[in-house]
């Protein structure tokens, strides 16, 4: 193969992988707090012997969206949305992690935690624990739960120290390098937000990127057929 196909090949792979992309945001249209994903192409250039430079695509590289969602009213006591900056903090077994995701839970034990079990961390970075009987559990904008009008705790809002860090690791979780408490953003009790992925901008890009494999495609058949054509007059 010449540096043209490996060009073509290596642009390829970058468009499959956005395209896979695109299939998990379509396919996460409906989960509450699921943040939106995009791939982001790099380039690489190296010098071919004296020939001319030779440039290289990667798509390997991901960007969250961070886009506010809308949020919509459940009801729940435990049921919050995040307006504005800022995501929940739980504890997993791979370390602490971030989610936008609020449907949480009341463990026997009083530990709050998410729908996969993981306990959901206060402002100081530890377990809620509510205790026996609390009833009535209201929570503030700024996180803090009370009951019967007795503050029990406060919920913590989180960011990444650097943005171009945040990583989703499955579902609705990101990682980043840092943590620090987040500024601005508020917490909705009895609502959940929505996911922010825009179903008509998810379908026109898999559409343009279809196309343009489409067309890779077919550059690298035709590059396939010259080749053979070449083998075989040479064979004759």
């Amino acid at each position: 193969m010449d540096a043209s196909g490996y060009v073509t090949l290596s642009r390829q792979m970058g468009l499959q992988h956005k395209m896979d992309v695109i299939a998990n945001n379509i396919a996460n249209i409906s989960t509450n707090g699921f943040r939106r994903e995009a791939v982001i192409f790099s380039e690489y250039i190296k010098r071919a012997g004296k020939g001319p430079s030779l440039s290289i695509g990667f798509g390997n590289a991901h960007i969250v969206n961070l886009m506010q969602a809308s949020i919509t009213q459940t009801g729940g006591a435990l049921d919050l949305a995040v307006q504005g900056k800022g995501f929940f903090l739980v504890s997993t077994p791979t370390g602490q992690q971030m989610t936008r995701a609020g449907s949480f839970t009341k463990m026997p034990d009083g530990t709050v935690v998410t729908n996969d079990g993981y306990p959901v961390l206060d402002a100081s970075g530890s377990s809620i624990v509510l205790p026996p009987g609390a009833q009535d559990i209201m929570i503030a904008n700024d996180g803090t739960m009370s009951s019967n009008g007795v503050p029990l705790a406060k919920i913590g809002l989180y960011e990444p120290t650097d943005p171009m860090t945040l990583n989703h690791k499955s579902g609705t979780l990101f990682s980043a390098s840092g943590v620090q408490p987040a500024t601005g953003g508020k917490i909705i009790q009895g609502y959940l937000e929505d996911s922010n992925v825009d179903p008509m901008q998810e379908i026109a890009s898999m559409i343009s990127v279809q196309r343009a494999y489409e067309l890779g495609q077919s550059f690298l058949d035709n590059e396939d057929g010259r080749a053979r054509n070449v083998i075989q007059t040479l064979g004759r």
